[in-house]
């Protein structure tokens, strides 16, 4: 399995990674510690969670179990900021709140540090420099080894990184946020901002929520069990005529090449180094060797263009 340096951190990872958010919900503990012990063997060392995964706390409360002595073989990168209670108390990025956040997380992760925290999304309730300050103490105790964010827009990450300039702070050595085929907003501004500071980034939603597999299509309701048909408002974001558009000439163009949508999904975002790994979330092994299977195409300029003129 290739590997990347996730930003300006040591961290290497591998290129491609394994998201968390099936782990205590939509797949049970058996088929979660199938996965995650098959991914660690096939060279997988990236797993993404989030401390809201899993129906608050569940996908982290797996990985606990599962990983045991394995944990240090693998680069754990989890998140906090969404609501971890019904009643909206549990959220957010203030000081007082991280130190209770990340504390919960290395309980249900049973492990001592994380490699990498993210902030999950903006907290627009407390001063980005406040939360900075926080994650720079876990950095400085060796809760945690780096700091990276997700949702953030350009804007954020450029004050984000000139606050931890100035103050001698830890930055955010990552961006996560989605990208894709069908998703290219981030190219406009957030990927010359963090090129521009060192950053890695790191796709969620690589594969539009499934649309750029081939399990969908056109016309014809989600299959039972799918992403899809169990968040029909989800659907309707991703199933629109302008994605199925694209979705039909990229099919054309990959059949053309005896390539498939997964290799073309994962490959393309590959093309660019500012990518370390592309999260993507395995139901079963077979899942994963396929994803693990998809980095390995690279693309001609010829084939980029192509794509380009598909997708922009």
């Amino acid at each position: 399995m290739q590997k990347r340096r996730l930003g300006n951190s040591t961290l290497d990872v591998s290129v491609v990674g394994l998201g968390g958010n099936n782990f205590g919900g939509r797949i049970d503990f058996d088929a979660s510690r199938r996965v995650v012990d098959g991914a660690i063997e096939r060279g997988i060392n990236l797993i993404d969670t989030a401390d809201s995964y899993g129906n608050k706390g569940g996908s982290e409360e797996a990985l606990g179990q599962i990983l045991g002595d394995k944990r240090k073989r693998i680069v754990l990168a989890t998140k906090f900021g969404l609501p971890m209670d019904d009643a909206g108390k549990l959220r957010g990025a203030s000081r007082h709140y991280i130190a209770h956040a990340v504390e919960a997380s290395l309980k249900r992760l049973r492990t001592d540090w994380i490699d990498l925290y993210q902030l999950h999304r903006p907290d627009p309730q407390t001063p980005i420099e406040e939360t900075l300050r926080a994650l720079d103490e876990l950095v400085r105790a060796g809760m945690v080894r780096f700091i990276g964010c997700s949702n953030l827009s350009a804007q954020q990450v450029i004050e984000a990184d000139g606050i931890a300039k100035r103050h001698g702070l830890a930055p955010f050595v990552s961006c996560q946020d989605e990208y894709s085929l069908l998703a290219r907003e981030i190219e406009r501004e957030l990927v010359p901002a963090a090129k521009a500071r060192g950053m890695g980034v790191l796709p969620y939603f690589p594969l539009a929520s499934g649309l750029l597999t081939g399990k969908y299509k056109r016309g014809v309701p989600p299959p039972p069990g799918t992403r899809l048909a169990k968040l029909p408002r989800h659907a309707d974001d991703f199933m629109t005529e302008h994605n199925w558009r694209i979705v039909g000439e990229l099919e054309a163009f990959v059949a053309r090449r005896g390539r498939t949508m997964l290799e073309l999904a994962f490959s393309w975002l590959l093309r660019d180094p500012v990518v370390a790994s592309v999260i993507a979330g395995a139901t079963t092994a077979a899942q994963l060797e396929q994803n693990i299977a998809a980095a390995g195409w690279t693309l001609s300029p010829e084939d980029l263009a192509e794509v380009d003129r598909i997708t922009l």
